[in-house]
């Protein structure tokens, strides 16, 4: 604890910031590779966030699209029952038929505008589905490669602890594989999905 308030470190925090300070040209490295993967897993966090809450924007709206899609259905249905009782009344005895063809006529024309109107939404609320969609996939592949970047930093701390090289090349390869997720990501590239046969 210091004179400005506490500080959490993580377990391996304290070797990180040991083997920092010392001469020891292996440890040395293995805190630099620390440092340098956990800036590059706070990057790739950000970015899943930010796709993340892309994907919920891009729902919401959706949601809105296709609430004014409904509300332009439904006026849609008050303009055809409106033109049915126009031609219903046109059948009714005693009634000058001429001013009932006018309203069926005028109903006619504007429900055509109301449905393109409702067509158009639905269209807009199919688009923004689509962009969420994408948002997410793209979101879970930064989660990957962050997830990967996390794994690669607890890699390195065991090496450190442990001293062994062999660790040190496995925390290389697993960084390696997180910033080549990384990079796919950014490319909007699903390497996993095209293997799998769901990819983009």
């Amino acid at each position: 604890m210091s004179g400005h308030g506490f500080h959490v470190h993580g377990p391996h925090d304290h070797a990180v910031e040991h083997a920092a300070h010392s001469n020891d040209k292996f440890s040395g490295n293995i805190a630099v590779t620390t440092a340098i993967l956990a800036t590059i897993g706070a990057m790739f966090g950000y970015q899943g966030g930010a796709t993340q809450n892309d994907a919920a924007l891009f729902k919401n709206n959706a949601a809105i699209a296709k609430t004014e899609a409904s509300n332009r259905w439904n006026y849609y249905q008050s303009k055809s029952a409106k033109q049915n009782l126009a031609e219903l009344a046109m059948t009714l005895p005693n009634v000058d038929p001429e001013k009932y063809k006018a309203e069926v006529a005028r109903y006619k024309s504007e429900k055509e505008e109301i449905k393109k109107d409702a067509e158009s939404w639905e269209a807009k609320s199919a688009e923004w589905d689509k962009k969420s969609d994408l948002a997410l996939h793209q979101h879970h592949q930064w989660a990957l490669a962050t997830t990967a970047e996390q794994i690669a930093i607890s890699l390195a701390a065991i090496t450190l602890l442990t001293n062994r090289k062999w660790l040190q090349v496995a925390t290389y390869i697993v960084a390696g594989a997180g910033i080549a997720l990384g990079v796919f990501a950014w490319l909007h590239i699903d390497p996993i999905g095209a293997l799998t046969g769901g990819g983009h």
